[in-house]
């Protein structure tokens, strides 16, 4: 594969899992063939602000442990009986105790290392006191420090042994860990609430469904299970970041959707790419103009996601923009808008990574294994140019790339997606779906109530896994409102348990 196609295939549009055209170095969102796939994950902040830390005596809350994980959970061959180390973190901190059925809340790791999630998912530690609860956060298996085969270029290598890293043996994992937690504290009756974030959420609404026996309740942040096959339309995730832009200014959203046909033709004349390159202050020349609109569309969809209060990046993209001196011509407006939400620079990393190798290297091949979210854009339906998902050149390239065919209908096969407010109406309970509008994958999630207990929670002004993020201070009511909303539903859970259990036992 060259190196193009090696670039497309580490491009990814999911939050998002909207990004479906695999995944890029550099995170963004749109190409020149097709879109770019912004990460799920929780931590794709630190492209707007330093990624946070924990502080000496929290990080000494907490406990670092290692289960001895089987690697196959789902046949009998030898190899699978194989093990690898497994790492968990506990806080026992808040914990009343397995003498009193305390509950136990457990996170569940997704596409990274699980170091840079403890000081970021805040509705833990923020509400362990509350509910007395043990906090376990679970790495997912092929990060971190959870590598099977003793090294990550071992355990990625070839197909067969990359074959074992996919969802159903992470939430396998998942379960086995909390069986042995409870276990090895002796807390057998105390329930158990997962969270998860993201891929994360995903992982967590259907580790509830697959494992109800282990997990009483799930909590879902944007989680976007509906971005696959058919179910959403493609161009959902563009759709949103369109609507951000456009509500926060119309002529901020007339200027970007008029400077993409202005960049390709300064970079048609002679010395074109020189000028862009002076033009937009990046510190490498420019090879050809779908670098700057990759790193323009990476920020666009980055605003959009994490469209954080109080600072609002979709607004200071556009305060920049609009704000530009009068008489600037269209491109001098879009840099005056990378200036606001950079910062004013030397020179612009364009192809600057903003997530680890390990995350991008492993989320490339999820998304070309069982991962597969058909986001697209069509003509003059988003403010981006036009760039579908095609499923062949999407099949081809991952084969290519990989050896190993996608399975796109993997998903809804093992989980379920269509018709999911018939089917999880009775079937399922205990999940809170949590989303916010502004956020592109909210496209892909559950955004109303399908049973008395399977709850679609939304604000009308949150962003990317905002509700599971640490309290501040600034947090508007509304964003306080829904995490108070999320706890209650928690503790009716857990308190109907309790009057199960006590009936159960007297």
């Amino acid at each position: 594969m060259n190196s193009s196609s090696l670039k497309v295939l580490l491009q990814w549009p999911i939050s998002i899992l909207a990004f479906v055209i695999f995944f890029s170095t550099t995170s963004t969102c749109v190409s020149a063939t097709q879109p770019h796939l912004q990460r799920l994950s929780v931590r794709g902040r630190t492209f707007l602000r330093e990624p946070e830390t924990f502080s000496e005596s929290v990080s000494e809350e907490f406990q670092t442990f290692y289960y001895n994980q089987t690697l196959d959970h789902f046949n009998y061959r030898p190899e699978s009986y194989s093990t690898f180390q497994q790492r968990y973190v506990v806080n026992f901190k808040y914990w009343g105790g397995a003498n009193a059925s305390a509950p136990i809340f457990a996170y569940l790791g997704a596409e990274g290392d699980l170091d840079d999630d403890l000081p970021t998912i805040g509705f833990l530690t923020d509400n362990a006191h509350q509910f007395k609860a043990l906090l376990v956060y679970i790495e997912h298996r092929y990060y971190g420090k959870s590598i099977p085969f003793g090294s990550r270029e071992e355990a990625l290598k070839n197909a067969s042994i990359r074959g074992y890293f996919n969802s159903a043996q992470a939430i396998a994992d998942y379960a086995e860990v909390l069986i042995h937690v409870k276990k090895k504290f002796f807390a057998e009756n105390s329930p158990v609430i997962v969270v998860g974030a993201s891929y994360g959420g995903m992982l967590a609404s259907w580790f509830r469904l697959k494992y109800p026996h282990v997990a009483l309740g799930a909590l879902a942040s944007s989680a976007p299970i509906l971005y696959f096959e058919d179910i959403t339309p493609q161009n959902g995730y563009y759709s949103i970041v369109t609507k951000d832009f456009r509500e926060a200014s119309e002529s901020c959203y007339k200027t970007i959707r008029e400077s993409w046909s202005e960049i390709d033709r300064v970079a048609s004349e002679p010395n074109g790419l020189s000028i862009l390159s002076t033009k937009f202050r990046t510190c490498d020349q420019l090879n050809n103009s779908d670098e700057l609109k990759d790193y323009l569309d990476t920020i666009y969809c980055t605003a959009a996601q994490y469209n954080d209060p109080p600072m609002y990046p979709v607004t200071m993209a556009c305060g920049g923009i609009d704000g530009a001196p009068e008489g600037s011509d269209i491109l001098s407006r879009i840099f005056a808008g990378v200036v606001a939400f950079r910062g004013n620079r030397s020179c612009y990393h364009t192809k600057t990574n903003y997530f680890s190798i390990e995350t991008i290297e492993g989320w490339a091949w999820q998304r070309c294994s069982e991962m597969v979210m058909p986001i697209g854009r069509g003509d003059n339906d988003t403010m981006f140019p036009p760039a579908p998902f095609n499923l062949t050149t999407f099949i081809r390239d991952c084969t290519s790339f990989y050896g190993v065919s996608p399975r796109p209908h993997w998903v809804t096969t093992y989980y379920g997606g269509h018709n999911i407010e018939l089917i999880l109406r009775r079937f399922a309970s205990n999940i809170i779906f949590s989303n916010g509008l502004r956020d592109p994958y909210s496209s892909g999630g559950v955004l109303k109530n399908i049973s008395d207990s399977v709850l679609g929670i939304f604000t009308v002004n949150g962003s990317h896994c905002l509700d599971i993020l640490p309290t501040k201070s600034t947090d508007p009511e509304w964003l306080v409102t829904q995490r108070k909303a999320e706890v209650e539903i928690i503790e009716s859970w857990i308190a109907q348990y309790y009057a199960d259990l006590h009936a159960i036992t007297k």
